[in-house]
């Protein structure tokens, strides 16, 4: 057996063990999930799922992201998706979509510390990656650039680039959304963005709450702007 041979075969071995392979199919919908979610998943004890994912990360399946006291796990990239997809097809069946349990208000929109989170901020993000306006960064794994792109388009916004970058914190960072578990964009872009979204009232704060309302001329603007046609939101009439 050529060095070749002894990777796949350790690959599919950890693949091949039950609750490994729950875990893994799983993360298929691109939402990222805690240890102890994945125990519950693969029917298993957090300690010994601590043990498969240890393994399953050991063998460049998963990536972990730690964020505050939290670990969230993912797939560590399309190549691992679409394996298993394969895998998928030889053995056949279908798996269950991840859907939030999130309440509607607070799923849409809401503030996460001083960015903006929920499905609208996910689809910024995801947005602004399709345009190019971000990429990752060599400063660490979740950290973010801006491109010359995305370094005009802000500038339009009054978003002061040059000021945000030497602030002392992270510039821009991918910060897992607890309802969608999938990034939005945190850091002091982040919170430029939701200040920028408040100042022009696309967005408006609950007085009790970290919900956002999202206006129609938030709507609007955002779908004009970023051409991010997927915003949607709970409405509030625009003032």
């Amino acid at each position: 057996m050529n060095v070749s041979d002894a990777a796949v075969a350790r690959i599919a071995a950890s693949i091949g063990e039950p609750a490994r392979a729950r875990m893994l199919y799983c993360l298929m919908d691109g939402h990222a999930r805690t240890g102890t979610e994945l125990a519950i998943v693969a029917g298993v004890s957090p300690s010994t799922a601590s043990v498969h994912l240890s393994r399953l990360k050991g063998q460049r399946l998963v990536k972990v992201l730690a964020q505050g006291k939290h670990r969230y796990y993912s797939l560590e990239g399309v190549s691992v998706a679409n394996a298993l997809e394969a895998l998928s097809v030889v053995a056949g069946g279908s798996r269950d979509k991840f859907v939030p349990n999130t309440p509607n208000r607070l799923r849409a929109a809401r503030t996460c510390y001083d960015h903006m989170a929920g499905a609208v901020a996910v689809s910024l993000h995801d947005r602004f990656h399709e345009l190019g306006w971000i990429c990752a960064s060599p400063a660490g794994d979740t950290a973010y650039d801006l491109s010359k792109e995305g370094a005009k388009a802000l500038t339009t916004l009054g978003i002061d680039l040059e000021a945000m970058q030497n602030l002392r914190r992270r510039f821009a960072f991918a910060c897992i959304d607890w309802s969608e578990r999938r990034p939005h964009i945190g850091g002091a872009l982040g919170a430029a963005l939701l200040n920028v979204a408040l100042k022009r009232r696309w967005v408006t704060q609950d007085l009790n709450s970290r919900a956002l309302n999202v206006t129609r001329a938030g709507v609007r603007e955002m779908r004009s702007r970023f051409q991010a046609g997927c915003v949607t939101g709970r409405y509030e009439p625009a003032r």
